[in-house]
């Protein structure tokens, strides 16, 4: 792609992003598509989504906002109801107007500067492969000579501690009351059914299995947290049959506070 000091038919295209999380047109055009229609399937196939990438999406925006976007009960790719919550009308409205401010200032940078589009796309465009991501408040800092434990909150009676070193926590400016972003990979989660006894893993979120996708390998478990909250777990295919894990179970996730990853918004 060559690049000019006022590159031909540049548009901009609005990528919000907070650890990873983002939200972007096709997320919104996605919620947009939900408060006409009142169903996840439905706004699918308007969007031009499979009814799996819509749920995924649904999940990952209301586990991103304090306050969920939407609020649906399951029923399946033919049935189940789905509405916007006011949070989500709100985001829905804010983004328009994002967008065009954007298109404004992007078209008064390609007249007066010169710059490579590339690279100021790149920063909108930055990804993480961590499946879970959870904004928290953080409840108790417990600081020791070099790591300090972490402990938050992500609503509805659900917590999440993480372990990092000193360093990062005063760089953060960690202290009880700061809102940070909890991420957990998929693959780092442990599920287990029933009660687990005594284990040395920190972290213990109990909920309902939302969904289970099975590959040739492995399975993708969706757990319902409660409020609004999901966490999705990839568990080997034999681990997950000896489980015998489906939909409307109760199990628990385990996660090591080692392996939450913390990041300021």
């Amino acid at each position: 792609m060559t690049t000019s000091a006022t590159p031909p038919g540049l548009r901009s295209s609005l990528m919000i992003e907070r650890s990873g999380a983002r939200m972007g047109g096709d997320r919104v055009a996605l919620l947009a598509a939900v408060g006409r229609t009142g169903s996840i399937s439905a706004a699918a196939r308007e969007v031009g989504l499979s009814y799996k990438a819509a749920w995924d999406g649904v999940h990952a925006m209301n586990n991103l906002f304090a306050t969920p976007l939407v609020t649906a009960a399951p029923g399946g790719r033919s049935g189940g109801g789905a509405a916007l919550t006011p949070a989500g009308e709100k985001v829905i409205a804010a983004y328009g107007a994002l967008q065009e401010g954007l298109e404004r200032a992007v078209s008064a940078l390609e007249t007066q500067i010169d710059f490579d589009p590339n690279d100021l796309l790149w920063s909108l465009m930055m990804k993480t492969s961590a499946r879970n991501c959870y904004r928290c408040t953080v409840t108790a800092v417990t600081e020791s000579t070099v790591s300090a434990e972490i402990e938050m909150s992500i609503g509805d009676g659900q917590s999440i501690a993480a372990v990092i070193t000193g360093r990062s926590a005063a760089e953060m400016g960690l202290a009880p009351g700061v809102e940070v972003f909890a991420l957990i990979k998929s693959s780092f989660v442990i599920l287990a059914t029933g009660d687990p006894g005594p284990m040395s893993v920190r972290n213990r979120l109990t909920g309902i299995v939302a969904g289970r996708t099975d590959g040739p390998v492995t399975s993708e478990i969706l757990l319902d947290l409660g409020g609004d909250k999901t966490l999705a777990a990839t568990i080997t295919r034999e681990s997950a049959e000896t489980l015998a894990l489906c939909p409307g179970d109760t199990a628990t996730a385990l996660v090591k506070s080692s392996h939450v990853i913390l990041a300021l918004p």
